[in-house]
């Protein structure tokens, strides 16, 4: 057999085979979070999310707006030294992001099982 049978069963193969993968990975919604900054903030963006009374005192204020605080929990870095620490039964998360009108704020997200519920919202300029 020459080299360019061969070559062109290959090319088959391949495409055969990419047209599989595909077909497998197009139908599931999947994610590739394996570092823990993504992992955490994927787990808090899929649980219930609440407001305490203090988070809905500044979310009232004109400078912060829910928008922000759903790209902070998306795009944010979480502050590990100061993070997963016991705190009211839950898990304190402290998570750095910026408001579209480019402050930064930082988020005190407490992590429970069934829930998550964010403490405060401190700004800075």
């Amino acid at each position: 057999m020459k080299f360019y049978q061969r070559f062109a069963y290959y090319l088959i193969g391949f495409v055969i085979g990419c047209f599989f993968v595909a077909l497998v990975l197009s139908g599931k919604d999947t994610r590739c979070s394996y570092f823990p900054n993504a992992r955490v903030l994927n787990d808090l963006r899929n649980k219930p999310f609440q407001y305490s009374i203090e988070a809905s005192r500044k979310l009232s204020e004109d400078w912060i707006d829910t928008i922000d605080i759903k790209n902070t929990l998306t795009y944010g870095d979480i502050d590990f030294d100061k993070s997963n620490k016991i705190y009211e039964k839950g898990k304190l998360y402290i998570i750095e992001g910026q408001t579209t009108k480019k402050d930064t704020i930082t988020l005190r997200v407490i992590n429970y099982k069934s829930k998550a519920v964010l403490d405060d919202i401190i700004r800075k300029k």
